[in-house]
């Protein structure tokens, strides 16, 4: 491909995938430590090491002048960084951007959901992996089940187009909440999707032994509800089924057991400006050196953009048999 800094540059892999996704997260810290994501001892980023706001909206808008069509922000917890709403504000004021979408662990929804939805957010999705408060303090080692449901609540009544949970089901622990978690979301008129556990970062438990893959999922699901398979797509890795008769589609994002790097559209950004081209691999190149060395010229950012674009790798090589993880950095670096 062709390096230039042509706005209207299109990013596109060796692979000839078509790049119009970005995740990027705007803080390392949160205020839940979930067991699949995070150690229970963290030591979190000098703010000096962190993307300012300002840092975070410059990079979108670049993005988005390279054809970037969808944007969603991630953490850690992305609403526990101060100030955040400005940047959803400014985000959302884009040219060109057609998605402006949140991940969140729901903790501070109760208070910002509607001013999210104002900001142009227009689809958000939550974590919930349980709906016992013991199983879910035990997961999330400090988090209330019950601030969760209220923020849940006043996202349903914000108005967006879409609200989706996210659990990752592990063995013996919430493997048997499978239809509880469906159930909930037809309830609530919601998606939801099911993700099997990723093995990244330090080991925490037995990966192995604690995996649910989403082929035992989906048939638990089918001896409860009547599933109907969708070829809907969110933009993004999972596979959708329709409950007839309501507004649910529950969906299942399989990085082991259903492989989904042939259609890989996105890249990750964390908040130290590193460009991870995929989630499974330690392929990276740190854009924040030509954020600070080129304060008021976008061209350096755009080229090395666009020529990272050349080491994004085919796939991940996701192994649960292995000792260790074959990438090290847990999922709240890169924001899932």
């Amino acid at each position: 491909m062709a390096l230039h800094d042509s706005a209207s540059t299109i990013l596109t892999d060796q692979f000839g995938r078509r790049v119009d996704y970005i995740r990027l997260s705007i803080t390392d810290r949160c205020d839940f430590r979930c067991v699949y994501c995070m150690g229970e001892d963290m030591t979190f980023l000098p703010r000096e090491e962190v993307l300012t706001l300002e840092e975070c909206e410059r990079l979108v808008r670049v993005f988005v002048g390279l054809g970037v069509r969808k944007v969603r922000v991630t953490g850690g917890e992305p609403l526990v960084r101060k100030n955040a709403l400005w940047l959803f504000q400014q985000i959302g004021q884009l040219d060109g951007l057609r998605e402006l979408v949140l991940t969140t662990n729901g903790s501070q929804l109760d208070t910002q959901a509607r001013q999210l939805r104002e900001a142009g957010v227009s689809c958000i999705n939550i974590s919930l992996d349980s709906l016992d408060a013991e199983r879910f303090r035990k997961l999330t080692r400090v988090g209330d089940l019950a601030k969760v449901l209220r923020g849940i609540d006043a996202a349903r009544a914000a108005g967006f187009a879409r609200i989706r949970i996210n659990s990752v089901l592990m063995r013996d622990f919430n493997d048997d909440e499978a239809i509880a978690l469906t159930q909930f979301a037809v309830d609530k008129g919601l998606d939801i999707a099911f993700i099997e556990e990723m093995p990244l970062g330090e080991v925490t438990h037995d990966r192995a032994s604690s995996f649910v893959s989403n082929d035992e999922t989906l048939a638990a699901l089918r001896a409860h509800f009547h599933l109907v398979g969708s070829p809907e797509t969110s933009g993004g890795p999972a596979r959708y089924w329709r409950v007839p008769g309501a507004e649910t589609r529950v969906g299942f994002i399989s990085p082991h057991s259903h492989n989904f790097c042939e259609s890989c559209n996105r890249v990750r950004i964390s908040c130290k400006g590193e460009l991870f081209l995929c989630l499974g691999q330690n392929d990276v190149v740190n854009l924040m050196p030509f954020l600070r060395d080129h304060p008021a010229d976008d061209a350096p950012l755009r080229a090395a953009i666009i020529n990272a674009m050349t080491i994004k790798p085919k796939g991940h090589d996701f192994d649960l048999r292995r000792a260790q993880p074959a990438v090290m950095r847990f999922m709240s670096v890169t924001g899932g």
